[in-house]
């Protein structure tokens, strides 16, 4: 897990997150992860449809890319909504230093602090070649 955030962190820009919405897949991009409790999160706003997507089917892929490498992460996981846990959403409110000013606080209902679960992931080379594999 750790060798997964480190890239999602450290080396990309931006994560993609594919949701399904009714029968179709849906993809946004998505910023920094959180590592939390020993736990991967991500925010967003309960009002957003990629949150109501994930409560309606939890089940996400995440992809990134990291040219200099020329590597790609892939992860299948479930996204558990930990919005209650204001120990996570304070230590996402501390990473962020605009958090706050784009509303996630922790008096707003609207923030939605979602962790992953049941994950496999792969770290792969330009050409298919599998460089990390593993679960958590």
């Amino acid at each position: 897990m750790e060798e997964v955030f480190v890239f999602l962190k450290n080396r990309t820009q931006v994560n993609f997150v594919a949701t399904v919405s009714g029968d179709k897949p849906s993809l946004r991009p998505f910023g920094d992860p959180v590592l939390f409790n020993g736990k991967i999160y991500m925010l967003t706003h309960k009002s957003k449809q990629v949150y109501q997507q994930m409560q309606a089917n939890p089940n996400i892929c995440i992809v990134a890319y990291d040219e200099p490498s020329d590597t790609w992460v892939r992860i299948h996981a479930k996204a558990v909504d930990d919005s209650d846990n204001t120990e996570a959403k304070q230590a996402i409110i501390t990473e962020f230093d605009w958090a706050e000013e784009a509303g996630y606080t922790l008096d707003n209902p609207d923030f939605a602090a979602l962790y992953l679960v049941d994950a496999t992931a792969e770290i792969r080379d330009a050409e298919g070649g599998v460089k990390w594999q593993g679960s958590f």
